[in-house]
This record gives structure tokens, sequence and C-alpha cells, in this order.
């Protein structure tokens, strides 16, 4: 007998229909003898439609109420699966974030797990019950409902697993787990047997949006693993897992791809110490993230360029910034790009394994594809290129590095 931690996504809830289905696979995984807790997203659509409605009824509403609001869509959807075990003669019982509880800081909506009290699920799993958990929320010190940002239900499956030590946590969604890179634009894409967690962290953070980042590294950090699977069919999925010998034989495991991306670079700076210092402390007070930065020399000595990237949402912020200390500082222009995106590679391979690098550049010079910016880790080699491209050299790198052989 295991203890199985699932999670069902938006999409596989979307209806009752979905629901039902829902119901007869945790069935399925009880009547093998398993102890079953299922987390479950909200209704596919109910998050943005209860989001549209506070933000019709006041622009810009007060993010406490707005956590109270959207919370319910979880709420909804946790409540109809367990009423669907109920009636079909399997006894089931319902929570929300603040039963259990979830405790979580006070940053509404992007609040972050810090304990998880699995009294109430132990105790439910002695009885028999299946436990349904409403996923996405908890509560903070002061009692306040709080929500963890999109893909947040991905966390609390995986917070609730390392909780109760469950053999595994299932993700189940609309794909049928990890592809090399996204299959709709190769067609040569081919889907992992495993990954590291490293992996799966740099995969998540360059565009793949398999799983939200919070939950791998909660995963990582309590050993939790992971099989991401679909919900429409019955096929093995991607396992997240332990790094181990047969992960490090594959030079690259991936290609990813992230088009919401803009680059601001300020030339002729003047080179001198606190600089950049300076720059990036009116950034950062901006509350404006940055990606990749690259600081270069001048033509003109005792001056230098410093480039840098942020998301889409953050462009007019921070161009209104650069353009401001670029007059403080005397620096000759500001550029600014909107239509960039990064393309990268990603693999635990890259550690004992040289000429990825050059390997990279030349299948990305090959296709006149120019590069603006690189930026590299232990396990990924991350390039900035025109937006134009970015489908073109996903699928050249692809067939570069030879990812849709089976290893």
């Amino acid at each position: 007998m295991a203890l199985i931690v699932q999670k069902y996504g938006g999409t596989s809830v979307a209806d009752l229909e979905r629901i039902r289905n829902v119901a007869q696979r945790v069935i399925k995984t009880k009547e093998r003898g398993d102890d079953v807790v299922v987390v479950v997203s909200a209704m596919a659509g109910e998050t943005d439609r209860l989001l549209n409605l506070a933000t019709e009824a006041v622009p810009g509403p007060d993010e406490r109420e707005l956590d109270v609001i959207l919370a319910t869509g979880e709420q909804v959807s946790s409540a109809l699966l367990t009423i669907v075990l109920n009636s079909l003669g399997y006894k089931a019982k319902s929570y929300l974030g603040h039963q259990i509880k979830i405790s979580t800081d006070s940053v509404h909506g992007r609040a972050r797990i810090t304990g998880v009290d699995a009294d109430k699920i132990f105790s439910d799993i002695r009885e028999g019950r299946i436990v349904v958990v409403a996923g996405f929320q908890g509560e903070d010190e002061e009692g306040n409902i709080t929500t963890l940002g999109r893909g947040g239900s991905d966390t609390t499956a995986v917070a609730i697993a390392a909780a109760l030590k469950a053999n595994l946590c299932e993700i189940y969604t609309d794909i049928d787990g990890v592809y090399t890179t996204n299959p709709n634009i190769c067609d040569r894409a081919r889907k992992l047997k495993r990954i590291s967690y490293d992996e799966m962290l740099e995969m998540a953070s360059l565009g793949a949006k398999v799983l939200q980042i919070r939950s791998v590294e909660f995963a990582k950090k309590y050993g939790v693993t992971i099989h991401i699977r679909s919900s429409f069919n019955e096929s093995k999925g991607t396992i997240v897992c332990e790094e181990d010998t047969e992960m490090e034989r594959a030079l690259v495991s991936g290609v990813t791809y992230d088009t919401d991306q803009t680059r601001i670079e300020i030339t002729k700076v003047p080179d001198l110490p606190g600089t950049a210092a300076k720059f990036f402390d009116a950034i950062s007070a901006a509350d404006i993230v940055v990606d990749m930065i690259i600081q270069t020399s001048s033509l003109e000595e005792g001056y230098a360029n410093m480039a840098f990237t942020i998301s889409k949402v953050d462009f007019p912020k921070a161009l209104k910034v650069a353009q401001s200390l670029a007059k403080e500082f005397g620096a000759k222009e500001v550029i600014a790009e909107e239509e960039v995106a990064k393309v990268s590679m990603v693999g635990v391979g890259m550690r004992s394994h040289s000429g990825v690098a050059s390997k990279m550049f030349g299948a990305l010079a090959k296709e006149g594809i120019n590069i603006k910016m690189i930026s590299t880790s232990e396990i990924k080699i991350s390039c900035i290129i025109d937006a134009k491209y970015t489908e073109l050299a996903v699928r050249s790198l692809h067939d570069a590095f030879e990812l849709g052989k089976e290893s």
C-alpha cells in the first residue's frame, strides 16, 4: 500500500463530466489499495472570471479581498469532486487551505507556503477517507486567506506530499509529460521519461510552463518524486526526481524558449565604481525583476555599455528608469527592444561535457540568427535573439543536438 497525492489542473476539472472522470481515476487508485489525497485547481477559466469580476467592480481591487474572491474557485471544484466521490460510495471529505491548515506568509497574490499541518489528513486516511484539498490557497499568521500565484496548486500538492511523506506526487494536466521542447512548434519533440529537479527548475524558469517553479523547489528540498501525467489518457508521463548517472550521459535534455522578454541597453555609461549599483538599486526600488545583465567596455576608454532584460509587463517602468538615469549619468543613448526572445539549452550533462556552447552558437549562426546576449550556468546556456526567429531557433537547436532520438 502506498500513499499517493494527486493534483488535477483546471482543464482536468473544467466541467462536471471531467470531474466525474477524475473521480473514476481517483477511485481506481483507491481500489488498488493505495491511500489517496487529491488537490484540485479551479475549473478552467474560473480564476480569470473571478479576477475580471473584481477588476470590473473596482480597478485595482484590494489585494486581501482579491485573494478571498480568487480562493473560491478551488472551493467549488474540491466540493464538487467530493460530492461525486461520496455519491459513488466512497468516503471523501474536502478541505480548504485554512482548514488543514496550510500556513503562508502575508504576500497576497503570490504567498509562499511556510508549513502544512497534516494531522487532519492523516486522521481521515486512517478512517479510510479520500481527502480532497483546495489548491492555490493558504492562511497567513493573522488568519487572512492568501493565494499562491498562477500554478499554485502544483505547490500545494507537493507541499502536502512532503508533509505526508507520500510515496509519489502525481501532477495531472492536459499534457502527458515533459518534452525535449514544445511539440507544437517542433514535431520531432520527444517525451522525457525522467528529468532531474535541477533541469526541471531551469526549464520552468526559462519558459516551460509544465510546473510552477516553487513546486519543484519544494520537491527538491524534501525529496518528493513527481510524476507529470495527462488526465486524458493512461500513458506514463515524466518522472521528476533526483539526478542519476543515466541523466548525466545525455549532453542536453531540452530546448526552452521565452517570448516574454524585452531588452534595454544604455550606451557610453561612465565606467566608475558604484555606477551599476546605483542603476540597479533604482530598478529594484521600482519593483522590477531583472533577468539577464551584461556590461561591456565601450569603444571609448573610461566608458561602458550596460544591457539587461526584463519581462514585457515591466518594460514601461524599466525604460522610464533607464532614461532618467542615463540622463543623470550623461550616457549617450538608451536602446529599447520589445521584440526579443530567450532560447535556452538545458541539461545536467553539461557539467561533464564540453562543446555545448560552440555547437549551440554554430547552429544559430547557420540559420543567420544573431545573438544579442548570452547567459550561462552549470546546466544551461541562454541566448537573447530577435523574437521573429524563436521557432526557427528552437527547431534548429533541437535538430543540432539530435534531441528527437531516444537515448
